[in-house]
């Protein structure tokens, strides 16, 4: 499986809050790595009501005009800061839904990875991204980062990230895009593997404990053999790959491997899905997203019709 595929542009939704700096950090850290161009990106949400309600009140042209030029100038006082440092910038400032500005802007730009902070002001006037993050990683088709104010980046490039999989496509979507990412540093990279799993949950089991534990050893002992095989191909492209079997609840499991581990990035899939069904984005992801200890890269395939 050869996926080191070069990131080209990485866009990165920002509301100007301290979790969409954080944001900008990562992301710049992914465009040095690759040489890659940064765009950042935000969604000005429009003049009129978006609901419309007897009681909505329009804001005045003046005061929108107003705080359309600074968040413009907001946008060029980041970008001119990360030109000094010598990155590639471009801006773009969009009418709109802010999670739909980003989603598009990423379609229409190439993007190739989206960066979302989480945690974003409020208001009228700005991308709320701890709501929007979920809605941009259900509609972006490519990759997409999301961090936490607290996720502050240290002086070291990314080289370790845990890939949980359940073997599905969505998960080695997943898998892909973590090599993508680390490709640079093919030589110091690590991938870990992971799989959870758990012995049917709520049974009332006629067994005694010690026969439970050999169960779940056995259970562990042949997903390392099939995560094996999967990790073979990712070692012959030059990275360090470890695997490793857990039984217990997925989110809990992940949380505390990553961070035993101390890993960089979690990198999983999600379910992409159409209409209802894509109000969620696959339990283990809508648990791990908000407390994760690292940032996360979500992936998903689209349904197939």
């Amino acid at each position: 499986m050869d996926d080191r595929r070069h990131i080209g542009t990485v866009l990165v939704a920002t509301d100007f809050s301290e979790g969409s700096e954080r944001a900008i950090e990562w992301a710049t850290e992914v465009a040095r790595a690759h040489g890659a161009r940064i765009v950042l990106a935000h969604g000005l949400l429009p003049i009129g009501p978006m609901v419309a309600a007897p009681e909505a009140i329009p804001v005045p042209p003046e005061i929108y005009e107003e705080d359309r030029k600074r968040c413009a100038a907001e946008l060029v006082k980041r970008a001119e800061s990360l030109r000094a440092g010598g990155a590639r910038v471009e801006t773009h400032l969009g009418e709109g839904m802010p999670s739909r500005v980003i989603v598009d802007a990423a379609d229409k730009l190439g993007a190739d990875l989206v960066v979302a902070g989480t945690r974003g002001q409020t208001g009228w006037r700005r991308v709320f991204l701890g709501s929007t993050a979920a809605e941009i990683v259900r509609g972006a088709r490519c990759p997409v980062l999301t961090v936490h104010p607290e996720h502050v980046r240290s002086n070291q490039p990314i080289q370790h990230i845990l890939v949980p999989t359940d073997y599905s496509e969505d998960a080695m979507q997943a898998l892909r895009a973590a090599v993508g990412i680390l490709a640079p540093a093919a030589a110091g990279a690590r991938v870990t593997l992971l799989h959870a799993f758990r012995l049917q949950a709520g049974a009332v089991y006629p067994w005694a404990a010690s026969t439970l534990a050999y169960r779940a050893n056995e259970l562990a002992r042949e997903s390392v053999e099939r995560l094996e095989q999967i990790a073979e191909p990712i070692r012959r492209l030059g990275f360090d790959v470890q695997t490793t079997a857990r039984e217990g609840y997925p989110p809990q499991v992940i949380d505390e491997e990553a961070s035993r581990l101390r890993v960089d990035l979690i990198a999983m899939g999600t379910h992409g899905r159409s209409g209802l069904k894509r109000l969620v984005l696959g339990s283990v992801a809508e648990r791990i997203l908000p407390n994760a200890p690292c940032p996360v890269v979500t992936v998903h395939t689209e349904e197939k019709r």
